[in-house]
This record gives structure tokens, sequence and C-alpha cells, in this order.
């Protein structure tokens, strides 16, 4: 069977093909300066397991490590910058899941090699916390999710702020893709292009990055 389809019926059903990875590079060289930048955010709303995504994920924690390698609480904050910068929808839960665990093993085994016994367990919470809030079980053509809820999809911003701090701006999906011509950046607009101002639906009080799981 083709690593690129799990079952000729998830084809079918769902027209479930993955892209390869020879693909995915060549895709994401054309924005190759993106990639490295470390708060550019990405949205794949047909994610499937994040084949797109973890290559992003991978070009950001080289920066991270290339910058912030000889201090843990830099290399922690930025890591988590660069996770809370990615997007995902997909139909199929079990593709959900497969994304956020192939998304927090490159950040852990990457964290893990780097600071070894220093490493902190509130910083992976964090970390599972935002990909649970990113990546999301759902349908981006309806733009809601499809967990028996049918609730509109919403993503959350995290944007440092004052040192440790993160401060966390939800946004419903339908608000993001409305164009609304308006000077200055939106979620996914961050290009220097015209771009809208969208209204949060709920903000966060600001929150140590170790701390993120919290808001649960």
């Amino acid at each position: 069977m083709s690593s690129q389809i799990k079952t000729k019926k998830r084809v079918t059903d769902h027209g479930e093909v993955f892209t390869s990875e020879r693909e995915v590079n060549a895709m994401l060289d054309l924005v190759k300066s993106e990639t490295q930048r470390i708060d550019s955010r990405f949205l794949e709303p047909a994610c499937g397991t994040g084949n797109f995504l973890i290559e992003v994920l991978r070009r950001k924690l080289e920066i991270v490590e290339g910058r912030y390698r000889k201090s843990q609480l830099e290399y922690e904050r930025n890591a988590i910058v660069a996770i809370g910068s990615l997007y995902g929808v997909d139909l199929l839960e079990d593709n959900v899941i497969h994304c956020r665990e192939r998304l927090f093993s490159c950040f852990d085994d990457n964290y893990s090699r780097r600071f070894k016994s220093e490493c902190r367990d509130e910083c992976r919470a964090s970390i599972a916390y935002v990909l649970r809030c990113n990546i999301i079980w759902g349908d981006a053509l309806t733009l809601k999710t499809v967990d028996g809820k049918q609730d509109p999809i919403v993503f959350s911003e995290w944007s440092p702020v004052n040192g440790s701090m993160v401060k966390r701006r939800d946004y419903s999906l339908a608000h993001l893709l409305v164009y609304q011509p308006m000077e200055g950046p939106s979620l996914f607009s961050d290009m220097g292009d015209e771009a809208f101002i969208p209204k949060p639906v709920r903000e966060f009080p600001l929150t140590h990055y170790l701390k993120l799981a919290d808001h649960d």
C-alpha cells in the first residue's frame, strides 16, 4: 500500500491522499523565508497527519535551536511561539490525534536531546495544550467542528508579551476568512499586505508560558 494513502476506502469516502515528503519540501521551499521565521503562521485546512506542518516545525525548530540553544528559557519560549504559529484542521479524528502526536514528538525529541534532565514537564504540558487548541477536528468547508457539537472552529493566537508571559486570544475561523480591508495585521496575514483586524471571541489574562495548560 502506498505511504500516501491509508486505505482505499478512505480515499473513496474522504479523498484522503497524503502529500509526499519530496513534494512537501518543494512547495515549502517556495516560501522558504517564511518557514524560517519563528512566528510566521501556517494554516493547513486538510492537515491529515501533519506532513506539511511537521516539516514547517522542523525548519522553525532549527532556527530556535541555532539561536537559543545556550538558554533553556529562551529556547522554551520561542519553541512555544513556533508551535503556536501552526494551525491545522482535519475531518478524521485519528488524523488529528496523529498530527498532534507527531508535532509534539518533533518538539520533544529536540528538547530532550538539547536539555536532557533539565527538561521541564510544565513546558511539555504547555506545548501539548497549544497543539490541542491549534490542531482541530473539524471541516474546513463548513468551518465547524465535527465532534458532534458542530461548534464554529476557533483558533488561538499566542503572543509573547513582557518576556515570559503569553497573551492568548481566540478567534472564529469564519471571521478570520472574511475579507474586510483595513490597515493592520490579522492572524493569518502578517506579510504587510492589505489585511483586516478581526475581533477575538475570547481573551485570556496574561499567562506564564509554563502555565498555559492551566487555561483548561
